[in-house]
């Protein structure tokens, strides 16, 4: 099999992690900085370009697409599967899953689990967003945020107040959420492969900070998952269309809720912890998917 991971550094730990699982598995394995790429998109024949190189004859590609090139990177990926190429992850998956509204407003369609979330335009709507949630404390996130990154919890109303003040005057994108306290910093990632969750973790944010992820200090350790909790993680994949998932849930009072749905999900954390091999798990899923010819279902639509 010739396998093509779309990444932008080859030295990354998730990037190396499956590119060593394919070779040890026998397959020639390729790492493309999709950013570099370029693409010709004309009738009956698309091609994709690295420099003069045209990148043809590739069986699957795993997408490890950057939050801040997901634009270009879905389109790479959608050129690939107009080729005919399967991608583990679709684009139009990948898409759904960086929205964080429009994904968790599949989800909420389907009732899974999420937190009370408002999203509002108008200026004169805060107080009644900030009200629809809870009150404070609450939690303000960028729709277009990862890994963290764009997400304030407000422990007073008048600083929830100031927050939304200065992300609308950036003209960002926001979401207000229920803040559970009962989580009490903590919360489980779960990493589904094929419609299975294959290993789960459970984050602990470091004193003094409420985002549990590992490269802001959060601590990490093997947990034992509910039946609810799997089942939940699974349909929430499974609803936005992703083969591979990380799925960041929340316990409380009244089950589990999801509280993201990565698409590129980080595997030294949980690989680390957990000790399963997850690269191979996903390149051993890739590899029965191509053997039974199963294209992309999408073909780039959409």
């Amino acid at each position: 099999m010739k396998l093509a991971i779309l990444s932008r550094d080859k030295s990354l730990y998730s990037t190396h992690a499956l590119y060593q699982a394919g070779v040890d598995k026998g397959h020639e394995v390729h790492v493309i900085d999709y950013v570099r790429c370029h693409m010709e998109i004309t009738s009956m024949r698309p091609a994709i370009f690295l420099g003069s190189q045209k990148l043809d004859g590739f069986d699957a590609i795993i997408p490890r697409i950057g939050a801040s090139y997901t634009f270009f990177g879905c389109a790479v990926v959608r050129q690939f599967e107009m080729m005919g190429v399967y991608s583990v992850n679709e684009s139009v998956a990948i898409s759904r899953a960086r929205d964080k509204l429009r994904s968790l407003q599949l989800l909420a369609r389907k009732g899974i689990g999420l937190p009370v979330t408002g999203f509002a335009h108008d200026p004169r709507a805060t107080d009644a967003l900030i009200d629809q949630v809870g009150g404070a404390p609450l939690v303000i996130k960028l729709i277009e945020g990862t890994q963290g990154v764009g997400v304030v919890l407000a422990e007073t109303r008048q600083a929830a107040e100031s927050v939304i003040e200065a992300f609308r005057g950036l003209n960002a994108n926001i979401l207000a959420q229920e803040y559970i306290k009962e989580a009490k910093g903590a919360d489980i990632r779960c990493l589904v492969v094929g419609g299975k969750v294959v290993a789960a973790m459970k984050r602990q944010s470091k004193e003094g900070e409420f985002r549990s992820n590992l490269h802001r200090g959060g601590s990490a350790s093997v947990v034992k998952i509910t039946p609810e909790e799997r089942s939940t993680a699974v349909r929430a994949a499974g609803i936005l269309g992703l083969n591979v998932a990380g799925v960041d849930l929340l316990r409380s009072n009244h089950g589990p809720l999801v509280m993201e749905v990565n698409s590129s999900p980080g595997l030294e954390g949980i690989q680390t912890t957990t000790g399963k091999d997850i690269a191979g798990m996903i390149v051993d899923f890739i590899e029965k998917q191509v053997s039974r010819k199963k294209s992309t279902r999408t073909k780039g639509k959409g």
